[in-house]
């Protein structure tokens, strides 16, 4: 397809593909309610609907002039129509600024950007855009800078008045062509075949016509329907006869409508998945990768999902990349709408563990749980979740929130600077949610601690700081990544979190010391040998077997234990502090360096 698209800026309202219409995001709704119907968006659907019936451009862009407040609190400070390559003021424009916003208007060269007009501290010059390129501007200004929701309601209308003037400019092109039809009708009468060819002509045209706009209305009917992505794959894979899926900007499958759907989906890799998103991105317009047209699902530039046709056969035409370009704006304002609801849920539950941790009422915090679906009656887990390379933000703690979820987990979750934390409603397997979290993240450079069950919930802060302690213990054994519960720690459930370990080091370096200068002068295993020795109770053939030496040999190293170190394994208070150095040195120092 031939049109352009208005690019994604920080400082400007986004733009639809191809300048096509689609329906803005709803402004985030309070924490503390679902979010409310929006009217403001009612009134721009309606106002579509007379930008569709508008006889030409001039009154397609006048109506937009004199609506532009349904968007937020707007002025319309000028209009622009492109005609015969050079862009034409509306007739509505004022006439103070009209030379300064027209001269920056004509800078832009058919980009979006700043507009200063004095005493409207935000100004933008909004291309509108369509299949066939740039119809025009839009210039809108404020007295205030408007919101995020009120950004996206402001794009909604420009995609909409972008669309209408592509209607209107395909309307005019179906009465020239019937104007040139008529022309040569009386100039080739001889030929009836001619005659013939020409009316296919006019056919084609207003085919071409009413396909968008069915089109148009089908996607807006979908976007309406609440329907989620089953809707859009469903009408999408109706108007193109091909097979039509969503997935998540990770690869996961969430929507399939049509044959041949593959059974189990294949597993995604992170790495090729980032590639295909960037490819894709930096192109215009859908992109055709093996046997699949994909296109990107957006929203103010970030990535929702994707939208893909399944085309073995490369039967794709323009009208099945229209359909498809629709079906993503439609897709957009969907998965845009359900990632409020989860920003909603995400902050409900971040407030109360927040207060969980720090401690809370139980009547208040039983009631909150309840209207977020979480039982607290149940004995509680506190378990935190540290990533290597991978910034503590909201995305992280999503992420986290899905891996929990597909290792069976019922949690809530909220995130601190360098870790995430869930209260979970039951003990975690020991392997599941890490290993769910490796897949999500693509690595598997990450440790998590697991504390012992809470029955109240005034036990929660205390649990906190076992599940720290847990994760602290790991993080310095020799396998630094996994999961660790603090109820099998055994003598490190006593060290509080947080410690330097420079008492251990001394305690360590007051028993073992010597043995350790010695292993390391002679590149022996005299601490690895006590420490085994230790492990196995005592038991010379166990210790020798674990050892792969002869007993003879674990005896001799012993006496040498004795005559280095000048401790006596004999004597009860010595053996005792010679273990728990050991256990020390091996699992929390992390053995030999």
């Amino acid at each position: 397809m031939g049109g352009s698209r208005a690019h994604d800026r920080e400082s400007g309202p986004p733009q639809g593909s191809g300048g096509r219409p689609a329906r803005a995001a709803r402004e985030e709704p309070r924490p503390s309610a679902p979010p409310p119907a929006d009217p403001p968006l009612h009134d721009l659907m309606a106002l579509s609907h007379a930008l569709f019936d508008a006889p030409d451009k001039g009154e397609i862009l006048r109506l937009a002039m004199d609506h532009i407040a349904a968007a937020g609190p707007y002025s319309a400070e000028a209009g622009y129509l492109k005609v015969g390559g050079d862009l034409v003021p509306s007739p509505r424009n004022g006439q103070t600024h009209a030379v300064a916003v027209g001269r920056r208007v004509r800078e832009l060269a058919g980009q979006d950007g700043p507009v200063t007009v004095p005493g409207r501290p935000w100004g933008r010059a909004l291309g509108l855009r369509g299949l066939e390129g740039l119809h025009g501007y839009l210039v809108v200004t404020s007295l205030s800078r408007p919101s995020e929701a009120e950004r996206s309601l402001l794009a909604t209308l420009v995609r909409h008045t972008a669309a209408a003037l592509s209607v209107a400019f395909a309307h005019r092109r179906r009465r020239e062509d019937a104007l040139e039809l008529r022309r040569l009708n009386l100039e080739l009468r001889r030929s009836k075949e001619e005659r013939t060819a020409l009316q296919r002509q006019l056919i084609s045209v207003m085919a071409e016509w009413g396909y968008q706009r069915g089109v148009h209305a089908l996607m807006a009917d979908v976007a309406a329907s609440g329907g989620g992505e089953e809707a859009v794959t469903r009408a999408l894979h109706g108007l193109t006869g091909l097979p039509a899926l969503v997935e998540d900007r990770f690869g996961r499958l969430r929507s399939w409508t049509g044959v041949s759907r593959p059974d189990p989906y294949p597993e995604p890799d992170p790495v090729r998945q980032d590639e295909m998103l960037h490819a894709v991105a930096r192109e215009v317009g859908p992109v055709r990768i093996k046997d699949r047209l994909i296109t990107l699902v957006r929203r103010r530039g970030e990535i929702l999902g994707v939208l893909a046709l399944v085309d073995v056969r490369d039967e794709a035409d323009e009208h099945t990349v229209l359909a498809l370009e629709y079906a993503a704006a439609s897709l957009a304002l969907e998965l845009a709408h359900l990632r409020n609801l989860a920003e909603v849920e995400l902050r409900l539950n971040r407030e109360l563990v927040d207060d969980l941790l720090a401690g809370t009422d139980e009547a208040s915090a039983y009631a909150r749980s309840e209207a977020v679906g979480h039982d607290l009656h149940r004995s509680q887990y506190v378990v935190v979740v540290q990533w290597s390379k991978r910034t503590v933000d909201d995305s992280f703690a999503r992420t986290v929130g899905r891996a929990a979820s597909a290792a069976g987990m019922h949690s809530l979750l909220t995130r601190r600077s360098d870790h995430v934390v869930l209260v979970a409603d039951d003990r975690p397997h020991a392997r599941a949610l890490y290993e769910a979290l490796a897949r999500e993240t693509g690595t598997r450079s990450g440790t998590i601690g697991v504390s012992a069950p809470s029955d109240s919930l005034g036990d929660i802060p205390h649990r906190y700081e076992e599940a720290q302690r847990a994760l602290d213990v790991r993080r310095h054994s020799r396998e630094r990544y996994g999961t660790t519960f603090f109820d099998e720690l055994g003598l490190y459930r006593i060290l509080g979190p947080g410690n330097d370990y420079r008492e251990l080091e001394r305690f360590v370096d007051e028993w073992l010391g010597q043995l350790i200068d010695y292993d390391s002068r002679h590149h022996a295993a005299m601490v690895e040998t006590l420490s085994r020795y230790f492990d196995c109770g005592g038991n010379y053939d166990e210790t020798a077997e674990s050892l792969a030496i002869h007993r003879s040999t674990l005896r001799y190293r012993l006496q040498r234990i004795r005559d280095i170190s000048g401790n006596d394994l004999a004597d009860v208070e010595d053996r005792l502090n010679l273990q728990v150095a050991t256990r020390v040195w091996k699992i929390v120092l992390g053995g030999p360096r």
